[in-house]
């Protein structure tokens, strides 16, 4: 496979995807990565752990509706140029 403009769009689209679907009750508070996990204070700092969490709360959120056109531009691609 040639290292192309496409498959590195192609792999962000799958990254973002992986992050989509981790369900927080099934996979997350396993590792130990739940809801109540990540919360400190108020004022306190965030660490690393909460700012993940945050950051895989707001990918689920935001890009839930942009993820399935965009899936379903890159499959209708796929299909037609191989």
């Amino acid at each position: 496979m040639a290292f192309t403009l496409y498959s590195l769009i192609q792999t962000a689209i799958l990254c973002t995807n992986a992050i989509a679907v981790l369900h927080e009750e099934r996979f997350l508070s396993k590792i130990g990565w739940g809801v109540d996990q990540g919360t400190g204070g108020f004022g306190d700092d965030p660490g690393v752990k909460a700012q993940i969490l945050n950051l895989i709360r707001s990918v689920r959120t935001v890009m839930r509706v942009p993820l399935i056109m965009v899936n379903t531009i890159s499959i209708v691609l796929l299909l037609l140029f191989g």
